[in-house]
Protein backbone atom coordinates (compact mmCIF):
# COMPACT_ATOMS: atom_id res chain seq x y z
CA UNK A 1 0.00 0.00 0.00
CA UNK A 2 1.66 3.37 -0.92
CA UNK A 3 1.47 6.13 1.60
CA UNK A 4 -1.14 8.37 0.04
CA UNK A 5 -3.33 5.14 0.19
CA UNK A 6 -2.34 4.77 3.86
CA UNK A 7 -3.08 8.34 4.45
CA UNK A 8 -6.63 7.74 3.01
CA UNK A 9 -7.25 5.06 4.67
CA UNK A 10 -6.42 6.25 8.04
CA UNK A 11 -8.40 9.27 7.33
CA UNK A 12 -12.01 7.44 6.65
CA UNK A 13 -11.13 5.63 9.85
CA UNK A 14 -12.71 8.13 12.30
CA UNK A 15 -16.35 7.71 9.78
CA UNK A 16 -16.41 4.60 9.33
CA UNK A 17 -16.05 4.92 13.17
CA UNK A 18 -19.13 6.87 13.46
CA UNK A 19 -20.71 5.08 11.30
CA UNK A 20 -20.01 1.28 12.73
CA UNK A 21 -20.65 2.78 16.41
CA UNK A 22 -24.12 4.41 15.28
CA UNK A 23 -25.41 1.53 12.97
CA UNK A 24 -24.61 -1.01 16.28
CA UNK A 25 -26.75 1.11 18.36
CA UNK A 26 -29.73 0.78 16.83
CA UNK A 27 -29.62 -2.87 16.51
CA UNK A 28 -31.15 -5.16 19.46
CA UNK A 29 -33.61 -7.73 20.88
CA UNK A 30 -37.28 -7.64 21.31
CA UNK A 31 -36.30 -5.79 25.00
CA UNK A 32 -34.35 -3.28 23.54
CA UNK A 33 -36.49 -1.54 21.41
CA UNK A 34 -39.37 -2.22 23.63
CA UNK A 35 -37.53 0.02 26.09
CA UNK A 36 -36.69 2.20 23.14
CA UNK A 37 -40.48 2.72 22.67
CA UNK A 38 -41.86 2.98 25.90
CA UNK A 39 -38.91 6.39 26.37
CA UNK A 40 -40.33 7.23 22.37
CA UNK A 41 -43.56 7.40 23.80
CA UNK A 42 -42.70 10.14 26.29
CA UNK A 43 -40.28 11.68 23.71
CA UNK A 44 -42.94 12.03 21.40
CA UNK A 45 -45.34 13.88 23.91
CA UNK A 46 -42.40 16.09 25.26
CA UNK A 47 -42.47 17.27 21.70
CA UNK A 48 -45.57 18.88 21.68
CA UNK A 49 -45.88 20.13 25.25
CA UNK A 50 -42.03 21.29 24.88
CA UNK A 51 -43.16 23.42 21.71
CA UNK A 52 -46.61 24.53 24.07
CA UNK A 53 -43.46 25.93 27.05
CA UNK A 54 -41.60 27.49 24.28
CA UNK A 55 -44.01 29.89 22.29
CA UNK A 56 -46.12 30.67 25.78
CA UNK A 57 -43.29 30.88 27.82
CA UNK A 58 -43.52 30.30 31.90
CA UNK A 59 -46.91 30.64 32.91
CA UNK A 60 -47.53 27.30 31.15
CA UNK A 61 -45.44 25.81 34.70
CA UNK A 62 -46.38 25.80 38.49
CA UNK A 63 -44.05 28.49 38.92
CA UNK A 64 -45.68 31.57 41.04
CA UNK A 65 -44.69 34.55 43.44
CA UNK A 66 -44.15 32.14 46.20
CA UNK A 67 -42.01 29.66 44.52
CA UNK A 68 -40.19 30.32 42.03
CA UNK A 69 -38.04 27.13 40.91
CA UNK A 70 -39.89 24.52 38.45
CA UNK A 71 -39.38 20.94 38.46
CA UNK A 72 -37.02 21.43 35.57
CA UNK A 73 -34.48 22.85 38.81
CA UNK A 74 -34.83 20.18 41.11
CA UNK A 75 -34.37 17.60 38.81
CA UNK A 76 -31.52 19.27 37.14
CA UNK A 77 -29.82 19.21 41.02
CA UNK A 78 -30.02 15.23 40.54
CA UNK A 79 -27.90 15.24 37.91
CA UNK A 80 -24.69 16.12 38.76
CA UNK A 81 -25.37 13.18 41.93
CA UNK A 82 -25.12 10.69 39.46
CA UNK A 83 -22.82 12.65 36.91
CA UNK A 84 -20.02 13.27 39.52
CA UNK A 85 -20.28 9.56 40.59
CA UNK A 86 -18.61 8.20 37.62
CA UNK A 87 -15.01 8.76 39.73
CA UNK A 88 -16.36 6.42 41.93
CA UNK A 89 -16.39 4.11 38.67
CA UNK A 90 -12.54 5.28 37.44
CA UNK A 91 -10.75 5.52 40.72
CA UNK A 92 -10.65 1.97 41.63
CA UNK A 93 -9.90 1.11 37.79
CA UNK A 94 -6.84 3.83 37.20
CA UNK A 95 -5.77 4.96 40.69
CA UNK A 96 -6.20 1.53 42.60
CA UNK A 97 -5.58 -0.65 39.78
CA UNK A 98 -8.44 -2.72 39.89
CA UNK A 99 -8.07 -5.23 36.71
CA UNK A 100 -12.00 -6.12 36.65
CA UNK A 101 -13.18 -2.74 36.83
CA UNK A 102 -10.46 -1.65 34.19
CA UNK A 103 -13.27 -1.46 31.06
CA UNK A 104 -15.92 -0.40 32.87
CA UNK A 105 -14.26 3.01 33.82
CA UNK A 106 -15.31 4.40 30.55
CA UNK A 107 -19.11 3.19 31.56
CA UNK A 108 -18.67 5.23 34.06
CA UNK A 109 -17.62 8.43 32.00
CA UNK A 110 -20.10 7.72 29.59
CA UNK A 111 -22.83 7.85 32.64
CA UNK A 112 -21.14 11.26 33.66
CA UNK A 113 -21.22 13.05 29.91
CA UNK A 114 -24.62 11.56 29.79
CA UNK A 115 -25.94 13.07 33.13
CA UNK A 116 -24.18 16.74 32.26
CA UNK A 117 -26.39 16.94 29.21
CA UNK A 118 -29.56 16.11 30.92
CA UNK A 119 -28.62 18.68 33.56
CA UNK A 120 -28.12 21.04 30.97
CA UNK A 121 -30.87 20.30 29.00
CA UNK A 122 -32.73 20.81 32.24
CA UNK A 123 -31.63 24.44 32.66
CA UNK A 124 -32.78 25.12 29.44
CA UNK A 125 -36.25 24.39 30.07
CA UNK A 126 -35.67 26.93 33.32
CA UNK A 127 -34.85 29.35 31.11
CA UNK A 128 -38.02 29.50 29.46
CA UNK A 129 -36.60 31.18 26.43
CA UNK A 130 -33.34 28.68 25.84
CA UNK A 131 -32.74 30.93 22.45
CA UNK A 132 -30.83 33.61 25.06
CA UNK A 133 -28.25 31.29 26.26
CA UNK A 134 -26.01 33.05 24.44
CA UNK A 135 -25.71 36.16 27.08
CA UNK A 136 -23.85 33.52 28.94
CA UNK A 137 -21.28 32.97 26.30
CA UNK A 138 -17.84 34.71 26.62
CA UNK A 139 -17.09 37.85 24.63
CA UNK A 140 -20.89 37.68 23.28
CA UNK A 141 -22.85 38.22 25.95
CA UNK A 142 -22.14 39.07 29.95
CA UNK A 143 -20.36 36.52 31.68
CA UNK A 144 -20.04 37.77 34.98
CA UNK A 145 -16.99 36.56 36.03
CA UNK A 146 -16.19 35.86 38.27
CA UNK A 147 -19.12 37.23 40.53
CA UNK A 148 -21.61 34.91 39.83
CA UNK A 149 -22.10 31.54 41.32
CA UNK A 150 -24.09 30.74 38.18
CA UNK A 151 -21.10 31.29 35.62
CA UNK A 152 -18.45 28.69 37.97
CA UNK A 153 -21.47 26.13 37.45
CA UNK A 154 -21.24 26.85 33.78
CA UNK A 155 -17.47 26.39 33.39
CA UNK A 156 -17.21 23.08 35.63
CA UNK A 157 -20.40 21.64 34.13
CA UNK A 158 -19.26 21.96 30.83
CA UNK A 159 -15.54 21.24 31.24
CA UNK A 160 -16.57 18.00 32.78
CA UNK A 161 -18.79 17.11 30.02
CA UNK A 162 -15.59 17.83 27.59
CA UNK A 163 -13.26 15.89 29.46
CA UNK A 164 -15.52 12.71 29.51
CA UNK A 165 -16.77 12.82 25.97
CA UNK A 166 -12.91 12.89 24.74
CA UNK A 167 -11.82 10.39 26.94
CA UNK A 168 -14.75 8.59 26.20
CA UNK A 169 -14.50 8.44 22.30
CA UNK A 170 -11.00 8.17 22.30
CA UNK A 171 -10.74 4.98 23.86
CA UNK A 172 -13.29 3.61 22.08
CA UNK A 173 -11.98 4.70 18.47
CA UNK A 174 -8.30 3.11 19.84
CA UNK A 175 -10.19 0.21 20.81
CA UNK A 176 -11.70 0.15 17.62
CA UNK A 177 -8.53 0.82 15.17
CA UNK A 178 -6.97 -1.81 17.77
CA UNK A 179 -4.04 0.69 18.67
CA UNK A 180 -2.82 0.82 22.07
CA UNK A 181 -3.91 4.23 23.97
CA UNK A 182 -1.08 7.37 24.09
CA UNK A 183 -0.92 7.10 28.17
CA UNK A 184 0.66 10.30 28.41
CA UNK A 185 -2.74 11.91 27.10
CA UNK A 186 -4.93 9.85 28.52
CA UNK A 187 -3.98 9.06 31.93
CA UNK A 188 -3.36 12.70 32.86
CA UNK A 189 -7.19 13.33 31.30
CA UNK A 190 -8.43 10.67 33.57
CA UNK A 191 -6.95 12.11 36.80
CA UNK A 192 -8.09 15.89 35.85
CA UNK A 193 -11.43 14.08 35.39
CA UNK A 194 -11.64 12.58 38.83
CA UNK A 195 -10.11 15.66 40.30
CA UNK A 196 -12.64 17.59 38.46
CA UNK A 197 -16.17 15.48 39.12
CA UNK A 198 -17.07 16.83 43.11
CA UNK A 199 -16.91 20.08 42.31
CA UNK A 200 -20.06 19.61 39.79
CA UNK A 201 -21.91 18.91 42.69
CA UNK A 202 -20.23 21.45 44.97
CA UNK A 203 -20.62 24.51 43.22
CA UNK A 204 -24.59 22.94 42.55
CA UNK A 205 -24.44 23.26 46.56
CA UNK A 206 -22.92 26.79 46.28
CA UNK A 207 -25.89 27.69 43.68
CA UNK A 208 -28.89 27.16 46.44
CA UNK A 209 -27.00 28.55 49.30
CA UNK A 210 -25.63 31.79 47.32
CA UNK A 211 -28.59 32.85 45.13
CA UNK A 212 -30.84 32.70 48.02
CA UNK A 213 -30.29 34.59 51.20
CA UNK A 214 -33.63 34.38 52.16
CA UNK A 215 -33.97 30.92 52.19
CA UNK A 216 -32.01 30.11 55.79
CA UNK A 217 -32.37 25.87 55.37
CA UNK A 218 -29.75 26.40 52.03
CA UNK A 219 -27.48 28.62 54.26
CA UNK A 220 -25.33 25.86 55.84
CA UNK A 221 -22.30 24.33 55.26
CA UNK A 222 -23.44 20.56 55.00
CA UNK A 223 -25.01 21.38 51.83
CA UNK A 224 -21.82 20.57 49.67
CA UNK A 225 -21.47 17.10 51.93
CA UNK A 226 -24.93 15.98 51.74
CA UNK A 227 -25.00 16.48 48.05
CA UNK A 228 -21.80 14.13 47.50
CA UNK A 229 -23.43 11.61 49.97
CA UNK A 230 -26.19 11.64 47.68
CA UNK A 231 -23.58 11.13 44.62
CA UNK A 232 -22.24 8.47 46.41
CA UNK A 233 -25.82 6.75 47.09
CA UNK A 234 -27.72 7.58 43.80
CA UNK A 235 -24.87 7.47 41.28
CA UNK A 236 -23.31 3.87 42.24
CA UNK A 237 -27.31 2.85 42.37
CA UNK A 238 -28.15 3.61 38.84
CA UNK A 239 -24.20 2.13 37.92
CA UNK A 240 -25.39 -1.21 39.66
CA UNK A 241 -28.53 -1.59 37.60
CA UNK A 242 -26.52 -0.51 34.20
CA UNK A 243 -23.84 -3.30 35.48
CA UNK A 244 -26.82 -6.16 36.09
CA UNK A 245 -28.39 -5.13 32.73
CA UNK A 246 -25.08 -5.47 30.86
CA UNK A 247 -24.19 -8.60 32.53
CA UNK A 248 -27.66 -10.24 31.68
CA UNK A 249 -27.99 -9.16 27.96
CA UNK A 250 -24.37 -9.23 26.65
CA UNK A 251 -21.58 -11.02 26.23
CA UNK A 252 -19.77 -8.35 28.71
CA UNK A 253 -18.28 -10.17 31.84
CA UNK A 254 -18.75 -8.32 34.76
CA UNK A 255 -17.53 -9.66 37.78
CA UNK A 256 -19.43 -9.83 41.60
CA UNK A 257 -16.54 -8.49 42.90
CA UNK A 258 -17.44 -5.29 41.19
CA UNK A 259 -21.41 -5.05 41.69
CA UNK A 260 -20.22 -6.02 46.07
CA UNK A 261 -17.66 -3.24 45.78
CA UNK A 262 -20.79 -0.40 44.59
CA UNK A 263 -23.10 -2.21 46.70
CA UNK A 264 -20.82 -0.74 50.10
CA UNK A 265 -20.31 2.41 48.38
CA UNK A 266 -23.96 2.77 48.49
CA UNK A 267 -23.86 2.10 52.50
CA UNK A 268 -21.34 4.23 52.69
CA UNK A 269 -23.28 7.18 51.23
CA UNK A 270 -26.62 6.22 52.43
CA UNK A 271 -24.99 6.09 56.34
CA UNK A 272 -23.86 9.58 55.85
CA UNK A 273 -26.28 10.99 54.29
CA UNK A 274 -28.31 9.70 57.08
CA UNK A 275 -26.03 11.20 59.46
CA UNK A 276 -25.92 14.90 57.79
CA UNK A 277 -29.78 14.63 57.51
CA UNK A 278 -29.66 13.80 61.75
CA UNK A 279 -27.11 17.08 62.36
CA UNK A 280 -29.16 19.64 60.00
CA UNK A 281 -32.57 18.44 61.87
CA UNK A 282 -31.12 18.48 64.97
CA UNK A 283 -29.80 22.12 64.31
CA UNK A 284 -32.71 23.45 63.07
CA UNK A 285 -34.78 22.47 65.15
CA UNK A 286 -33.46 21.86 68.53
CA UNK A 287 -33.15 26.10 68.54
CA UNK A 288 -36.63 26.53 67.95
CA UNK A 289 -36.09 29.70 66.35
CA UNK A 290 -37.81 30.91 62.98
CA UNK A 291 -34.71 29.35 60.76
CA UNK A 292 -36.16 25.82 61.30
CA UNK A 293 -39.70 26.91 60.06
CA UNK A 294 -39.05 25.28 56.22
CA UNK A 295 -38.16 21.89 58.01
CA UNK A 296 -41.32 21.85 60.01
CA UNK A 297 -43.55 22.80 57.35
CA UNK A 298 -42.15 20.01 55.50
CA UNK A 299 -42.15 17.21 58.21
CA UNK A 300 -45.41 18.52 59.94
CA UNK A 301 -47.26 21.23 57.16
CA UNK A 302 -48.99 24.18 58.42
CA UNK A 303 -52.36 24.94 59.43
CA UNK A 304 -53.81 22.77 56.84
CA UNK A 305 -51.15 22.67 54.14
CA UNK A 306 -49.61 19.48 54.95
CA UNK A 307 -48.96 18.38 51.35
CA UNK A 308 -45.29 17.53 51.69
CA UNK A 309 -45.56 15.78 55.04
CA UNK A 310 -46.00 12.25 53.55
CA UNK A 311 -43.58 12.77 51.12
CA UNK A 312 -41.35 13.91 53.39
CA UNK A 313 -41.42 11.09 55.64
CA UNK A 314 -41.62 8.75 52.84
CA UNK A 315 -38.26 10.15 51.77
CA UNK A 316 -36.58 9.69 54.96
CA UNK A 317 -38.06 5.72 55.46
CA UNK A 318 -37.13 5.18 52.01
CA UNK A 319 -33.38 6.41 52.87
CA UNK A 320 -33.35 4.15 56.24
CA UNK A 321 -34.58 0.89 54.81
CA UNK A 322 -32.34 0.42 51.50
CA UNK A 323 -29.36 1.12 54.54
CA UNK A 324 -30.94 -1.35 56.76
CA UNK A 325 -31.52 -3.89 53.93
CA UNK A 326 -28.54 -3.59 52.01
CA UNK A 327 -26.28 -4.42 55.74
CA UNK A 328 -27.36 -7.85 54.73
CA UNK A 329 -24.86 -9.67 52.68
CA UNK A 330 -27.06 -12.05 51.18
CA UNK A 331 -29.68 -8.99 50.45
CA UNK A 332 -26.46 -7.34 48.47
CA UNK A 333 -25.86 -10.80 46.62
CA UNK A 334 -29.55 -11.07 45.32
CA UNK A 335 -28.47 -9.87 41.71
CA UNK A 336 -31.25 -10.45 39.67
CA UNK A 337 -34.28 -9.73 42.21
CA UNK A 338 -33.40 -7.51 45.53
CA UNK A 339 -30.11 -5.96 45.16
CA UNK A 340 -31.19 -4.01 41.48
CA UNK A 341 -35.11 -3.43 43.33
CA UNK A 342 -33.69 -1.39 46.58
CA UNK A 343 -31.22 0.52 43.76
CA UNK A 344 -33.60 1.69 41.87
CA UNK A 345 -35.38 2.72 44.93
CA UNK A 346 -32.51 4.69 46.19
CA UNK A 347 -32.22 6.15 42.58
CA UNK A 348 -36.12 7.29 42.82
CA UNK A 349 -35.85 8.51 46.19
CA UNK A 350 -33.09 10.53 45.93
CA UNK A 351 -34.45 12.32 42.76
CA UNK A 352 -37.85 12.64 44.69
CA UNK A 353 -36.00 14.25 47.82
CA UNK A 354 -35.00 17.39 45.32
CA UNK A 355 -38.45 19.04 44.85
CA UNK A 356 -40.08 17.32 47.56
CA UNK A 357 -37.48 17.69 50.70
CA UNK A 358 -34.87 20.12 49.39
CA UNK A 359 -36.61 22.84 47.31
CA UNK A 360 -40.38 23.62 47.25
CA UNK A 361 -40.80 23.91 51.00
CA UNK A 362 -37.73 25.42 51.67
CA UNK A 363 -39.82 28.28 50.27
CA UNK A 364 -41.95 28.59 52.67
CA UNK A 365 -42.55 30.80 54.72
CA UNK A 366 -41.52 34.02 52.18
CA UNK A 367 -40.69 36.90 53.18
CA UNK A 368 -43.84 37.80 53.83
CA UNK A 369 -44.67 35.08 56.16
CA UNK A 370 -47.01 33.01 53.63
CA UNK A 371 -46.61 29.18 53.21
CA UNK A 372 -47.42 28.00 49.40
CA UNK A 373 -47.57 24.47 47.94
CA UNK A 374 -45.93 23.70 44.63
CA UNK A 375 -48.72 22.42 42.00
CA UNK A 376 -46.69 20.94 38.66
CA UNK A 377 -48.89 21.11 35.31
CA UNK A 378 -49.20 18.14 33.53
CA UNK A 379 -47.30 20.51 30.43
CA UNK A 380 -44.01 20.36 33.08
CA UNK A 381 -44.73 17.26 34.09
CA UNK A 382 -44.31 15.89 30.47
CA UNK A 383 -41.36 18.19 29.62
CA UNK A 384 -39.66 16.87 32.65
CA UNK A 385 -40.69 13.37 31.64
CA UNK A 386 -39.27 14.53 28.32
CA UNK A 387 -36.00 15.58 29.04
CA UNK A 388 -35.57 12.27 31.08
CA UNK A 389 -36.93 9.87 28.55
CA UNK A 390 -34.49 11.44 25.56
CA UNK A 391 -31.32 11.36 28.02
CA UNK A 392 -31.90 8.00 28.64
CA UNK A 393 -32.57 7.00 25.39
CA UNK A 394 -28.63 8.41 24.44
CA UNK A 395 -27.28 6.55 27.74
CA UNK A 396 -28.74 3.64 26.09
CA UNK A 397 -27.82 3.51 22.91
CA UNK A 398 -24.20 5.02 24.13
CA UNK A 399 -23.65 2.06 26.54
CA UNK A 400 -24.91 -0.17 24.02
CA UNK A 401 -22.40 1.01 21.88
CA UNK A 402 -19.32 1.15 24.25
CA UNK A 403 -20.24 -2.43 25.04
CA UNK A 404 -20.24 -3.23 21.49
CA UNK A 405 -16.41 -1.22 20.91
CA UNK A 406 -15.40 -3.64 24.69
CA UNK A 407 -17.04 -6.56 23.48
CA UNK A 408 -14.57 -6.38 19.68
CA UNK A 409 -18.15 -6.68 18.21
CA UNK A 410 -17.88 -2.67 16.92
CA UNK A 411 -14.20 -2.76 15.14
CA UNK A 412 -12.02 -1.82 12.34
CA UNK A 413 -12.32 -4.64 9.76
CA UNK A 414 -8.65 -4.75 9.59
CA UNK A 415 -8.12 -5.20 13.11
CA UNK A 416 -11.54 -8.35 12.65
CA UNK A 417 -9.21 -9.77 9.31
CA UNK A 418 -5.92 -9.76 11.94
CA UNK A 419 -4.73 -7.15 10.00
CA UNK A 420 -3.87 -5.23 12.70
CA UNK A 421 -2.47 -5.41 15.96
Amino acid sequence: MTMTKQLASASQKPIAFTRDFCIYTVKGGKVYYSWMLFLGFFALVGLVTTYIQMTTGLIVTGATDQIVWELFISSFIHCPSIASAAVLVVTPAYIYKRKDMKDLAVIGETVAMVFVIIGLNFIFFHMGRPDRFWHAIPGIGIFNFPSSVLTYDIIVLNTYLVINAVAVFYLLYKRYVGQPLNKKFYTPLIYFAVAWGPFIHIITAFILSSNNSQISSWRSALLPFSFLAMAAAAGPALIIIIFLLIRKFSKMDIADSVIDFFSQVIIWGLGVLILMFAIEFFTELFPGTHHGASLKYAMEGHQGLDAYVPWFWSVMVMLVLPFLLLLNTRIRKSYNFLLPLICLAVFLTILFEKPIVLVFPAFSPTPLGEYAVYHPTLIEIFNVLFVWATGFMMLTMLIKGVVGVLTGDVRDSQVAEGGAK
